[in-house]
């Protein structure tokens, strides 16, 4: 009997029942509790303190991260020097990713060795081997009042998961413009002061206002611009179907009967989404390409972009009397 009990004794590694978090920090709306990776589904206590006590030191830099793209370009930089041996000041320093290749080699070591002296000072992930994820010893957000405190944290939580993906909207966008400054965020006028050429389209709306980082439109080609909004129409349109395509099956269902009656094939076999591209049977390939050349053929090839207005293909689903 007592090796019969030893033999169904539980590991003693912390698991607990799927979806045991859901009452943890972090737990927001819209969405509420949001894994779709799976990463909490063996329900490791251990394993979601580790991730919480990582996404909370990510979000942390990430916040410091998107202020030092900020700050600089509205209040300056540091006076005085960065290396008086090389003679290098904070000013010649740019923002953003220019500055890696200008941070001399001892600055980069002051840098990693101040990190590792942080991780060293934390305990190398002690807060959460032995307490709470993110509590290093000192409190920024805290308070008396135990729901007021929870709101701080979880504040602080969506503002890192929000910081975390700007800074790295903030990198792309940086490397496509090669400034960190106005043009960044604006794009690239056509001359220094000047005006868009294409400022007063449809397309044009708050808060961005008109919005080419990439400056597609400096030239002021009207041509291209039309050209391309035909192009951005076009996808648009597409892309709204095939959300519906992935959303409509699964709550309506599928059509009844047979998608190939010579292969036996139903609707209903056909998977949703990326699943269905193995499923869907040659000649049905050819029809789906067949009837996209049809669609262009009768839309006259970009006709409506060369001449008349993008997107409009002759028929209209979305139109009024009153012009506003």
């Amino acid at each position: 009997a007592g090796a019969a009990f030893l033999a169904k004794r539980p590991s003693e590694k912390k698991v607990v029942a799927l979806q045991a978090f859901e009452n943890e920090l972090g737990v927001q709306a819209p969405t509420g509790f949001w894994d779709p990776v799976g990463f909490t589904a063996d329900g490791d206590v251990n394993a979601f303190k580790r991730r919480r006590a990582t996404e909370l030191k990510h979000g942390r830099i990430s916040m410091l991260a998107c202020m030092g793209y900020l700050t600089p370009e509205i209040i300056g930089k540091f006076p005085g020097y960065l290396s008086p041996s090389m003679g290098l000041k904070y000013a010649d320093i740019p923002n953003g990713l220019g500055a890696i290749s200008k941070v001399p080699a001892f600055g980069w070591f002051q840098i990693v060795f101040y990190c590792l002296f942080v991780e060293y000072q934390s305990g190398f992930g002690k807060d959460w081997k032995t307490g709470t994820p993110g509590d290093l010893g000192w409190k920024a957000l805290s308070s008396a009042d135990p729901d007021e405190k929870r709101r701080k944290l979880q504040s602080e939580i969506a503002n890192s998961r929000l910081a975390m993906t700007a800074i790295m909207a903030m990198f792309f966008q940086n490397g496509t413009v090669g400034t960190t400054a106005p043009e960044m965020w604006l794009g690239k006028a056509p001359v220094a002061g000047g005006a868009w050429a294409f400022e007063n389209e449809l397309g044009v709306q708050a808060p961005t206002g008109f919005w080419d980082p990439v400056g597609f439109t400096a030239d002021g080609d009207v041509n291209a611009f039309k050209r391309r909004r035909a192009t951005e129409l076009k996808h648009g349109r597409i892309s709204m179907l095939a959300c519906m395509g992935y959303i409509t099956p699964e709550v309506i269902g599928k059509f009844p009967g047979y998608l190939s009656p010579s292969m036996g094939l139903k609707y209903a076999d056909i998977p949703n989404g990326l699943g269905a591209i193995s499923k869907v049977p040659a000649f049905g390939w050819f029809q789906i390409v067949f009837y996209c050349l049809f669609v262009e053929y009768q839309s006259g090839f970009g006709k409506d972009w060369k001449t008349g207005t993008p997107g409009d293909l002759g028929w209209k689903a979305l139109s009024s009397a009153d012009p506003d």
